[in-house]
């Protein structure tokens, strides 16, 4: 039997006349260092907490957000707990990512355990019934597996009086320099609810607009006023490689003498996806959790011989500058800290995101 309907939620507060803030709560599951939740921040939403399993989010997300960070494995994590982390007498809005990795293209593996933490959130929506759901995944959570997981969430969300929409959005249409693709759900007990609409359909921004006035640094060194402005070492090799790349360009572009062995090899041949440059004037490639290694993807700056700068990777996930990843005085690493931003959603997506909850909720009270 479904839960009757919180009728505070189907009558949501009402605010002050020109009032920023819409009057909900907003709990991030999967919250990582910050990414959506501070897109639905800077809509003025109210983050009453995050939960994560990985305390290295922990200075990211308490410090950007103004949220305590509950660190928790997901799966340990009961209805009760959420509800309490709720705002009372607020509109409850439950958002999350869970761990792509089990449906990216890039792993192999069906037996991956993370691939049940989409339906263990699921598992807690249909139990603490928020009024509002947003879930951000990669595109192929449509296809994993036959679609069966991603189907059985949205069938869950329904047989629960969720009315859902969904679909997958290009990052540049929402101000993302990046060409990241998300699958992107929303639901809600409200009433119908819509995605957000395209905000950049014409014009794409740009690597050159987003990090073209940073302070020019070399590799293996970091810009004396912002400690994350710091770009990883370059062997000798690498720094010949890259000094013979072209922007947009391939290692196909260098002198035999340069290329990597493996592709010299028919298996490696396709493979030249790595080892490039940016392109000033279009959105980058999608930012991994290795984007500060040059020989790691197309990470290489357009102009300076170096890869992309840790505030480099951050500013092209829509970070703002000021975005914070590590305590003052605390030592800088690349591996924990590259994780955090490539694994976070881009705060441009989560900006409109949220727009869309605020445009919801706000018709409700029209």
């Amino acid at each position: 039997m479904t839960r009757a309907r919180n009728s505070q939620a189907l009558r949501p507060a009402s605010r002050r006349k020109n009032s920023r803030a819409p009057e909900a709560s907003v709990v991030d599951v999967f919250c990582g260092a910050g990414g959506l939740s501070h897109g639905f921040v800077q809509r003025g939403f109210q983050i009453a907490a995050g939960i994560d399993v990985d305390e290295a989010c922990r200075y990211a997300f308490e410090h950007n957000n103004k949220a305590p960070l509950v660190r928790r494995d997901i799966t340990e994590v009961t209805a009760a707990d959420i509800e309490k982390l709720f705002v009372p007498g607020r509109v409850r809005v439950l958002v999350g990512c869970a761990p792509c990795q089990p449906f990216s293209t890039y792993n192999q593996k069906n037996d991956d355990p993370k691939w049940q933490l989409l339906g263990r959130f699921g598992d807690l929506v249909a139990e603490v019934l928020p009024d509002v759901v947003s879930m951000e995944n990669v595109p192929r959570l449509l296809d994993f597996k036959e679609g069966k997981i991603f189907q059985a969430f949205v069938d869950k969300l329904k047989a629960n009086d969720y009315e859902v929409a969904y679909d997958v959005l290009y990052g540049p249409d929402y101000g993302l320099a990046q060409t990241r693709s998300r699958l992107v759900l929303l639901a809600s007990r409200l009433g119908p609810i819509a995605l957000p609409k395209k905000t950049h359909k014409k014009q794409h921004r740009t690597v050159r607009q987003e990090i073209g006035k940073l302070p020019e640094i070399s590799h293996g060194e970091a810009d004396a006023a912002d400690p994350l402005h710091r770009a990883s070492r370059l062997s000798p090799k690498n720094e010949k490689r890259i000094v013979a790349s072209k922007p947009g360009g391939t290692w196909r572009d260098w002198d035999p003498k340069l290329v990597a062995q493996c592709h010299t090899v028919e298996t490696g041949k396709t493979y030249s996806s790595v080892y490039g440059r940016m392109e000033w004037d279009h959105p980058s490639p999608t930012i991994t959790t290795q984007f500060f290694g040059f020989g790691n993807g197309r990470f290489g700056h357009p102009e300076q011989t170096r890869a992309l700068s840790l505030r480099e990777g951050a500013l092209l996930q829509g970070f703002p500058r000021s975005y914070q990843f590590v305590r003052p005085g605390a030592r800088v690493q690349f591996k924990a800290i590259g994780r955090l931003i490539g694994n976070a959603v881009p705060v441009k997506l989560g900006y409109a995101i949220a727009g869309a909850v605020r445009q919801h909720l706000e018709a409700l009270e029209a």
